[in-house]
């Protein structure tokens, strides 16, 4: 049998942004009903609809729905989480990784999560401070661990193909609460990040 996945889209809301995109097309100069456009409203709709997905989540009940009574003390990474967003200013992408560490407090969490809470808040309308203040902030309310620290990598592509147009510069931000506001602590966070286990 195989595999086949299905996305659902709010029809009313695709034909509003649809209606959109063939008036900003039409603006532009291009004819919306040749061959290669015909389609590519719909289309341009749906990306969006997707791409934007994290509106219609809720990050702490991800959390919540996959949280274990544990006694571990100790700092758990989940490094090099892959993160997909569109600048708010421009609405172009942005993208890199983003780094994340708790120290628990009675209570873990199924590792998927982490990264599941990265793409709720990435697939918004997002800039790359905000988007690392709310991981941290839902982490940190949710859980209530010891510390939390997050770490976000990325390029823009707003800087990249427009504006100053750097093809080479990355935007890093960053959060620390609990004990990670602890030098030492942060230091540790820090170096494993850095460095290449294996």
């Amino acid at each position: 049998m195989s595999y086949k996945k299905f996305e659902e889209y709010n029809i009313k809301t695709i034909e509003g942004i649809k209606n959109n995109y063939d008036a900003i097309i039409k603006k532009l100069g291009e004819d919306p009903t040749r061959e290669g456009l015909s389609k590519t409203p719909e289309r341009a709709a749906k990306a969006m609809q997707f791409l934007t997905q994290g509106y219609e989540q809720d990050p702490a009940n991800i959390l919540k729905g996959a949280m274990f009574k544990e006694d571990y003390g100790d700092m758990v990474i989940v490094k090099d989480i892959e993160l997909y967003s569109l600048c708010e200013h421009h609405i172009l992408p942005f993208f890199g990784k983003a780094h994340i560490a708790y120290i628990p407090n009675g209570h873990i969490v199924g590792l998927s999560k982490i990264p599941r809470i990265v793409d709720v808040f990435a697939r918004r309308l997002q800039v790359q401070e905000r988007l690392t203040h709310d991981i941290l902030e839902c982490i940190n309310d949710t859980l209530k661990p010891k510390g939390v620290a997050v770490v976000i990598e990325a390029s823009h592509m707003c800087m990249m193909m427009r504006g100053v147009q750097k093809q080479n510069s990355t935007t890093t931000t960053s959060g620390f609460r609990g004990q990670f506001q602890k030098i030492e602590t942060r230091n540790e966070f820090l170096k494993l990040i850095s460095s290449n286990l294996s």
